[in-house]
């Protein structure tokens, strides 16, 4: 009779341990998959900059310099993507990945600003429709980045908390990096308008 109770108390833990790993599991795969949503949203971003910029080409001929630094910055943030995509929450590719993308926003937005001084590029129908597009596209990247950085939250919170901590650590459940933006002060700053 003893023998039955000892044997049941240690199948019981056996559960309580395999139920503890398969929460850690279904917590990883869920933020690894919200990466690949933003993964799914930055590459549509980055397929639409090389159109942007061949369409300003033909106007802002005199900016060589802006629209290299755009194609530059795009391919350094493509690169990030996709070494952060082979390793989803892993704090490095994390954190070059938010600095490429926060370069490639800052020339983005120079581009945008220099297009302004010209008239005919800022009433073309391809560089509205492009800006349009990379609008909503980059509100696509903020929502999935917010659902993966709640993926990541609640991940590390599980694999954080007692005792499942216990089991983290000894499985290899690694603490995943929040993806977050890293613009300086300056970037930050509310654009002055004045009328």
């Amino acid at each position: 009779m003893g023998s039955w109770i000892v044997l049941a108390v240690v199948v019981a833990l056996v559960i309580w341990a395999i139920a503890i790993y398969n929460g850690l599991v279904a917590l990883r795969n869920r933020f690894k998959n919200a990466f690949a949503q933003i993964d799914v949203q930055l590459k549509r971003r980055y397929d639409l900059i090389p159109n942007l910029v061949e369409t300003a080409k033909g106007y802002i001929k005199h900016e060589r310099e802006t629209l290299e630094a755009v194609i530059k910055a795009r391919n350094a943030a493509l690169n990030a993507a996709q070494a952060a995509g082979a390793r989803p929450g892993d704090p490095a590719a994390m954190q070059a990945l938010s600095q490429a993308e926060g370069a490639l926003s800052g020339v983005l937005g120079r581009l945008f600003a220099l297009a302004e001084a010209y008239p005919d590029l800022k009433a073309n129908q391809n560089m509205l429709a492009l800006q349009e597009e990379l609008t909503s596209t980059e509100n696509k990247v903020s929502f999935a980045r917010q659902a993966y950085n709640d993926a990541v939250m609640a991940y590390n919170t599980k694999r954080e908390s007692v005792p499942d901590n216990l089991f983290a650590g000894a499985f290899g459940f690694d603490a995943a990096e929040l993806l977050q933006a890293t613009e300086s002060a300056e970037e930050r700053k509310a654009p002055k308008v004045s009328f």
